[in-house]
C-alpha cells in the first residue's frame, strides 16, 4: 500500500495497535527533548523510578526558559538539571546556549526518527522528516526509560503547497493562513503533512516555522518530507551523513485534503488574544505600537534575523518602539555577528537579549500595560507576555520590523524600499562547546543529584474512589489555555520544581479566588468549554490543581496533551454527551459520581447526578483500558509502582 510520510514514520515505529484513526497505538521513541520549565519534574520522575541510564538513542535537556537569575531558585535548578543529566546519561545544553527546538534541530534532529518532548512545540522537528510530538513530562520520562509512547492514531491531513511566496511574505504567513482558516482547534486529532511543488521554495528553517506553530492548531504534530532542503541544512551543519531521503510514495493518500497557493499569501497578523484571531495586516495598519519582537522558537532561523537587519540597515527604528532581538542559539548569534547583521540591528536601535525563550514565556521583555506588542512568537494568550493587560499580536519578522521602523502597525508591502533578498547561510558557525555530552556509565553512577532548597519531592496521590461528591468551584468558557490554568513568567516559573508553592498560582489569570476556594473545599470539580487546556504541554497545569483537590473536569472537549496530563495525575477528564448540559452545571452545584470503577471499565458512558436535583447527567470518557487502570490507580506514577511490584 502506498504510504505518506507520516504513515511511514508511524509504521516504522509501531510497537502495538492498529493504524486506524482513533485507536490507541504505541510508538518506539528514538529521541527525547526536555527543557528547564518541565525538565525538573522529568528528572525527579526518573529518580522516583530508580532509573540507572536512559534507553533512548539521544536524550537532551535544554536550559532555555528560566534564564533570569534574580535569586537562587533558577540557578539552583540549572545545577540540579546538570547533575541529573550527568547521572542519567543525557546531553545538557547550558543556559544561554539557545532555544531547545532550534538547537536540537541543528545538532540532533535526524530524518526518519521519532522525538518526544516535554514541550508543546517539539513538533518543530517535523520540519526535517521526523515524527516529533509534544507530551507531558511523565510520558517523556517513561520514553527515556525505554517505554513506548501511547497515543491515539491521528488522521493525516495533507496540505498541498503550490506556487511561491511573494515578496514581503514568509513562512510565518503560511501558518497564520492555516490558523485563519481553521482556528486553534482545527488540527485536533490530526497530523499535518505538507507536500507539493511549493515545498521546493521553502528552506528547512522555513518549514520549522510552520511545523512549530502547528501546535497552535491543536495538531498532534506536523510532518515534512526529508528532501534536498533537509540535506542542505544537515550538510551546512556538518551532519551530512545523518541525512536520508524520506518521501511520500507515489499515489499516497490523506484522510483530509487542503491546498494553499503560496503566491496568494499576503502579510497576516493574529490579533490579541489568540493565535487563531488572524486578519490581514492591511486591515489594522496604522494602530500605534510599543514593541516589536524578533525571535523565539517560532521564528528561530538566521534568515528571520538577517531580514530584520537588512530592513533597518542605515535606518533607525521609531523612538517610541522597543525593538527586541532574541537570538535562538549561540551558533546563529555568532553567524549573525560574523555577517554584520547584529551591528546593523544595534545601530538602528535594537535591544539585544541572550539566546533563549525570554519574552515568549514571559521571562523579560514584557510590554507596557495595554500597549501593542508585535511578536514573532507562537502564542499570545492573555497575560503570557508577563503583563496582565497585554495586547500581543503575532506576525512575521517582515511585519514586525516594518512596524518598528514606522512606529505603527505597518503592512511591509507599503514600505518605500525594495524587499531585501536574504537566505540561510551555506556555512553557519556550528558551536558545540556549550553542549555537554553524557558521561560514561561508570562515572555516571558516582554522580549525586544536586538539590537546592526550592526542589520538593513529588506529592503522593490516592487512588480514584468509586464514589465522589464534587462541588463545582469554577466554570470556564472555550479555549482555556494552560497559560491561564498555570501561568508562566518570572513570577511563577521559578517554582516549577516546588508543587506546593507553584499551586498558589493556579488559575490566577482567570479567577484569583480559585486557590482559596480549593483549599477550603478539598475534592472538587471544574467545568470547561471547548478545547480545554490548549497550549503548553506543562504538566503543572494538571499536577498543581490535583494537589489542590481537583478530581474531575467536565468539559465539552479537550486539547490532546492536557487531557493526557490530567489522566497521568489521576484527574478524571469527562465530556458532555449532550453539549447543552454545559449550562446545567454551575458553580456551587455538587456533581455526584457513583459506581465509577465499573462504569469506567464497562464502556465510554458515565452517569452523574447534580445533588438535590432530579434526573441523571450523561457524561462520557475517552479512556483506553490501559488509561482506565492508570486513572483508578491514582495516576501514572502509582500505576508504574504497581507494575514494578507485580
Amino acid at each position: 500500500m502506498a504510504m505518506n510520510v507520516a504513515q511511514k514514520l508511524i509504521h516504522a515505529h509501531l510497537v502495538d495497535g492498529q493504524m486506524e484513526p482513533g485507536s490507541e497505538i504505541a510508538l518506539k521513541i528514538d529521541q527525547t527533548l526536555t527543557q528547564d520549565a518541565t525538565g525538573t519534574l522529568v528528572m525527579l520522575e526518573l529518580e522516583a523510578m530508580g532509573l540507572e541510564r536512559v534507553q533512548t538513542e539521544v536524550s537532551a535537556q535544554y536550559v532555555d526558559h528560566n534564564l533570569i537569575q534574580e535569586d537562587f531558585k533558577n540557578p539552583d535548578d540549572h545545577l540540579f538539571l546538570q547533575s541529573a543529566c550527568q547521572r542519567f546519561g543525557v546531553w545538557f545544553s547550558r543556559p544561554g546556549n539557545g532555544v531547545s527546538h532550534a538547537v536540537h534541530m541543528q545538532h540532533f534532529g535526524k530524518p526518519g526518527k521519532t522525538l518526544l518532548g516535554s514541550d508543546s512545540h517539539t513538533p518543530a522537528a517535523g520540519s526535517m522528516g521526523m515524527l516529533a510530538i509534544g507530551a507531558g513530562g511523565i510520558e517523556v520520562a517513561l520514553a527515556m526509560a525505554g517505554e513506548p509512547f501511547y497515543t491515539k492514531m491521528p488522521k493525516i491531513w495533507g496540505v498541498k503547497l503550490t506556487g511561491e511566496l511573494p515578496q514581503w511574505c514568509s513562512a510565518k504567513d503560511v501558518i497564520l493562513e492555516m490558523l485563519r482558516r481553521h482556528d486553534v482547534d482545527g488540527g485536533v486529532g490530526r497530523i499535518i503533512e505538507y507536500y507539493g511543488p511549493g515545498l521546493k521554495t521553502l528552506s528547512a528553517m522555513d518549514r520549522h516555522v510552520i511545523a512549530n506553530m502547528g501546535a497552535e492548531l491543536g495538531a498532534t504534530c506536523t510532518v515534512f518530507p526529508s528532501d534536498e532542503a533537509t540535506r542542505r541544512f544537515l550538510s551546512a551543519h556538518g551532519r551530512g551523513d545523518d541525512w536520508s531521503e524520506l518521501l511520500a510514495d507515489e499515489g499516497a493518500d490523506y484522510d483530509v485534503h487542503e491546498t494553499i497557493d503560496l503566491a496568494a499569501i499576503e502579510p497576516l497578523i493574529a490579533k490579541p488574544s489568540s493565535p487563531g484571531n488572524v486578519v490581514p495586516v492591511s486591515q489594522i495598519a496604522g494602530q500605534p505600537l510599543y514593541q516589536a519582537y524578533i525571535g523565539s522558537s517560532a521564528n528561530p532561523g538566521y534568515r528571520d534575523y538577517a531580514m530584520a537587519a537588512q530592513m533597518v540597515k542605515d535606518r533607525g527604528v521609531s523612538a517610541q518602539v522597543s525593538f527586541d532581538i532574541n537570538p535562538s542559539s549561540r551558533g546563529i548569534l555568532a553567524t549573525l555577528i560574523r555577517d554584520g547583521h547584529i551591528s546593523a540591528l544595534i545601530e538602528a536601535g535594537a535591544r539585544l537579549h541572550q539566546a533563549g525563550c525570554n519574552g515568549c514565556i514571559g521571562m523579560g521583555q514584557a510590554p507596557a500595560s495595554g500597549r501593542n506588542s508585535l511578536r514573532t512568537t507562537p502564542r499570545n494568550f492573555p497575560g503570557r507576555s508577563g503583563t496582565k493587560e497585554d495586547a500581543v499580536f503575532l506576525c512575521s519578522p517582515e511585519t514586525a520590523t516594518a512596524s518598528a521602523l514606522s512606529g505603527v502597525i505597518t503592512d511591509p508591502r507599503t514600505l518605500d524600499f525594495p524587499c531585501p533578498a536574504v537566505a540561510e547561510p551555506d556555512q553557519p558557525i556550528v558551536d558545540t562547546r556549550n553542549l555537554e555530552a553524557p558521561l560514561p556509565l561508570g562515572e555516571a553512577r558516582n554522580i549525586g543529584l544536586v538539590k537546592g532548597p526550592n526542589i520538593a519531592s513529588l506529592p503522593d496521590f490516592e487512588a480514584l474512589p468509586d464514589a465522589l461528591e464534587l462541588p463545582i468551584i469554577l466554570k470556564v468558557g472555550d479555549d482555556i489555555s494552560t497559560d491561564e490554568i498555570m501561568p508562566a513568567g518570572a513570577r511563577v516559573l521559578p517554582f516549577r520544581s516546588n508543587i506546593p508553592k507553584i499551586a498558589e498560582f493556579v488559575y490566577d489569570v482567570v479567577d484569583e479566588g480559585y486557590v482559596k476556594r480549593a483549599k477550603k473545599t478539598g475534592d472538587h470539580a471544574i467545568v470547561g468549554g471547548e478545547n480545554y487546556g490548549q497550549g503548553s504541554s506543562r504538566e503543572h497545569a494538571a499536577l498543581a490543581p490535583r494537589y489542590l483537590g481537583l478530581r474531575a473536569v467536565v468539559a465539552k472537549d479537550y486539547a490532546r496533551i492536557h487531557w493526557q496530563n490530567l489522566v497521568n495525575f489521576g484527574v478524571l477528564p469527562l465530556t458532555f454527551a449532550n453539549a447543552d448540559d454545559y449550562d446545567k452545571l454551575e458553580p456551587d452545584a455538587v456533581l455526584v459520581l457513583d459506581g465509577l470503577h465499573e462504569a469506567l471499565r464497562k464502556g465510554a458512558h458515565v452517569k452523574a447526578k447534580i445533588k438535590g436535583k432530579q434526573g441523571a447527567l450523561e457524561l462520557r470518557h475517552q479512556l483506553s483500558p490501559r488509561q482506565v487502570d492508570m486513572l483508578l490507580a491514582g495516576g501514572q506514577i502509582n500505576w508504574m509502582k504497581r507494575q514494578q511490584a507485580a
